[in-house]
């Protein structure tokens, strides 16, 4: 298994997806996802200290739940909550584009996507089928006047013009809307507060594309996808470092993010330069250029729902 030694920077409790700004959605135009996590991570932990103790905690009983085998049974059924804040009508995206990006989910945590006969042979013996499903619980709207919420949580409290979120330890909160500065979506780790914990996606980026849908590349649902693995305690394939550790056992050493749709194989330059796996939901491949999970992802998600584990109130009947 690769191990890394977590820093301060390694206890990452928010990624943020973000994208330069575009003049045209044309096939010639290149948008990349990058991330502010330094900045999130830098706040959360001068709000909460004792925050890198417990990602410490949470990283070791993962770590000795795969060793052990301690792994969850089962499908997990997670129910989602949207929250959708609009300030214009292309914000207050409909049920339909919601109903999509679930839809788009349980496609990919359960290898049922179209595009996973795509996973080259060489990783075909890794390729996974997480075997979770989310069921849609509710939607709430609210209207605002706020033309961007940016990414101190304003959006997921109600005393800040956001909505709060909805039994947070038995359901995933899903906040919809604008975020600003091209940013794409972020999600909390397992550890932190209840009070802020979900995903967020930018309104332009959440479902399929539709005539009021979402923007290419990222029109296919897999900012959600990415955003939720987040959520289920999966890192950034490449570590967030170069040559760093997505701490998986079985997803090649990437040099860094990749972007685009890269030409297979793509060679990494770390030791033993192996072909990156750009296909990895945990990448920044444009949607069209992720499509699986891998069974070491999968035991890292099934850690977090056995009993003593960090999401094991969503195990629950």
């Amino acid at each position: 298994m690769k191990k890394i030694c977590l820093s301060l920077a390694g206890l990452l409790l928010l990624f943020s997806c973000q994208e330069d700004e575009k003049s045209n959605n044309t096939e010639a135009r290149v948008a990349k996802r990058t991330c502010v996590s330094h900045e999130v991570l830098e706040r959360q932990l001068q709000e909460n200290p004792s925050l890198a103790i417990k990602m410490n905690e949470i990283e070791a009983f993962t770590e000795n739940a795969i060793q052990q085998g301690r792994l969850v049974n089962g499908k997990i059924e997670i129910p989602v909550v949207f929250n959708v804040l609009y300030r214009t009508a292309a914000e207050n995206i409909s049920n339909a584009q919601l109903q999509s990006q679930l839809d788009v989910l349980n496609a990919d945590f359960n290898a049922a996507n179209a595009d996973f006969n795509q996973v080259p042979a060489l990783f075909s013996g890794v390729k996974a089928n997480v075997g979770i499903t989310f069921v849609l619980d509710q939607v709430i709207r609210k209207s605002t006047t706020k033309t961007s919420w940016g990414t101190r949580d304003a959006m997921k409290k109600s005393k800040q013009g956001g909505i709060n979120p909805t039994s947070p330890t038995t359901k995933l909160n899903f906040w919809v809307c604008t975020i600003g500065g091209g940013i794409l979506g972020y999600a909390q780790f397992p550890g932190g507060a209840s009070a802020t914990d979900g995903v967020v996606v930018d309104s332009k980026y959440v479902g399929v594309t539709s005539n009021t849908g979402a923007s290419y590349p990222y029109n296919l649902g897999r900012t959600a996808t990415h955003e939720v693995g987040h959520w289920l305690n999966l890192r950034h394939i490449w570590g967030d470092a170069t040559c760093g550790s997505d701490l998986v056992a079985d997803t090649p050493t990437h040099n860094t993010a990749n972007y685009g749709v890269p030409t297979y194989p793509h060679y990494s330059t770390c030791t033993g330069a192996p072909v990156e796996m750009t296909m990895n939901y945990m990448d920044y491949t444009d949607d069209r250029g992720m499509y699986m999970f891998t069974a070491g992802q999968k035991s890292r998600i099934d850690a977090i729902f056995i009993s003593g584990g960090a999401r094991f109130s969503f195990a629950q009947p």
